[in-house]
């Protein structure tokens, strides 16, 4: 455990940042929104899963399949762990994305007298800052099912508005699903009153936490969410694993939606039933070197302590934030002020074109992300054909803001805006 968070130390951990970009810069890497780096310890551990334990979870008599089974459950655990959570509640997936996708199938699938069954005249709620990820699931499920999907608008400042929650949220509401943090604007949405609500009506609440859970901490039990995914790629873990978590009494009653090997309790050629949660949604081989990444990545962040990393980032927005406030002809898109909001900053430069900026900051090293982020709707709400983002995490401080800043002065003298 390091004795103090310094981001010069952490970088030392990430193979990445030795590499030399273009015109012999250093990697600025302000795109962790869309994936972050791996240390080298989740790099390990996957290689050292392959080379030591290689063989099928829950499968075999041998040993390694003995060792195979107890790295992958144990990767179980540690998420647990990290999310306060149940270890049956934990099940792994291939990415949020595929998470989020499950629970609104599993609903489409649901027998027509289950909690779960959605029909004409039920309501999906969601609001205007999802990503495509938890929009078009929902989106593609009010279509198929007769639902009718509403949602929550956002203010001027890039905020959810709930002057009209009672209005969204109804005795009509099936479920409400949002975003925790956006990817695009940074805003955090004030989800208590609205698991309050959700609650109050006797509809399911489901979470993205794709851009909060490896930012802050998450505690499942404190939120009183009932489901909650996101990706093991944006909190320093490898690609191809995510997780969906759910409370245990509503896993075990929801249809899967993958059938195959593992998830079976009994099977005949003609029927068959399903094994509890964790197993009723993992068919197949799962990605056993991936959870084992991830659990490596967890370790990581929990040695960092995740309130060192939510203070770390939100001092350093607020030093971004400042500096942004000094740049003439670029502006904020979305909270301009350091309160409720997250590591990610996205803008726009008068006269010049995201891809432009992002083309030209990358000429200094400078990694970012421009377009519309997965989020159409948002962007045609805020009337832009998209930004230029930087989003920040454990291994950026000051000097990078520095070079942000000072790569945006050089676009705007480079198109002469």
């Amino acid at each position: 455990m390091k004795s103090m968070f310094s981001p010069a130390e952490i970088r030392k951990d990430f193979p990445i940042f030795a590499k030399t970009m273009r015109g012999g810069n250093r990697l600025v890497y302000l795109d962790s929104g869309a994936t972050s780096q791996k240390p080298r310890s989740v790099l390990d551990a996957e290689r050292n899963f392959y080379e030591l334990h290689n063989a099928a979870v829950h499968r075999g008599a041998h040993l390694l399949a003995e060792e195979a089974s107890s790295e992958y459950e144990g990767a179980r655990a540690v998420l647990a762990g990290f999310l306060n959570a149940e270890v049956d509640e934990v099940i792994f997936t291939k990415s949020a994305t595929e998470s989020l996708n499950a629970i609104a199938y599993s609903f489409g699938n649901a027998p027509a007298n289950s909690k779960f069954s959605i029909k004409p005249g039920d309501r999906i709620v969601v609001s205007e800052l999802e990503h495509h990820a938890n929009l078009i699931p929902w989106q593609q499920l009010a279509k198929r099912t007769g639902a009718e999907l509403v949602w929550f608008p956002i203010d001027g400042e890039g905020r959810i508005d709930l002057s009209k929650i009672d209005e969204l949220i109804t005795e009509r509401t099936k479920v409400v699903a949002l975003t925790h943090q956006s990817n695009v604007l940074g805003t955090i949405v004030p989800i208590e009153k609205i698991v309050e609500a959700t609650h109050a009506v006797g509809a399911l609440f489901v979470l993205d936490a794709c851009q909060s859970a490896p930012h802050f901490k998450i505690d499942v039990k404190k939120l009183g969410v009932d489901f909650l995914a996101f990706s093991g790629h944006k909190a320093l873990g490898p690609t191809g694993i995510g997780i969906l978590w759910g409370r245990l009494d509503l896993l075990n009653h929801m249809e899967p939606f993958l059938t195959g090997g593992s998830m079976i309790e009994s099977v005949t050629m003609t029927d068959a039933t399903w094994a509890k949660a964790p197993k009723r949604f993992e068919a197949g081989v799962p990605n056993m070197a991936q959870a084992v990444g991830l659990a490596a990545a967890i370790k990581y962040l929990d040695a960092l302590g995740m309130d060192n990393v939510a203070k770390h980032e939100k001092d350093l927005t607020g030093y971004a934030l400042n500096q942004f406030a000094n740049l003439d002809g670029v502006n904020v898109i979305g909270p301009k002020n350091n309160i409720d909001r997250g590591s990610v900053i996205s803008f726009e430069i008068t006269g010049i074109h995201p891809h432009d900026v992002g083309q030209v900051l990358d000429q200094y090293g400078i990694a970012v992300r421009t377009g519309h982020h997965c989020a159409w709707p948002l962007m045609r709400k805020l009337g832009l054909v998209g930004t230029t983002r930087a989003s920040f995490y454990v291994y950026n401080d000051e000097s990078d803001v520095d070079s942000l800043i000072s790569a945006i002065d050089e676009a705007k003298k480079y198109f002469k805006v």
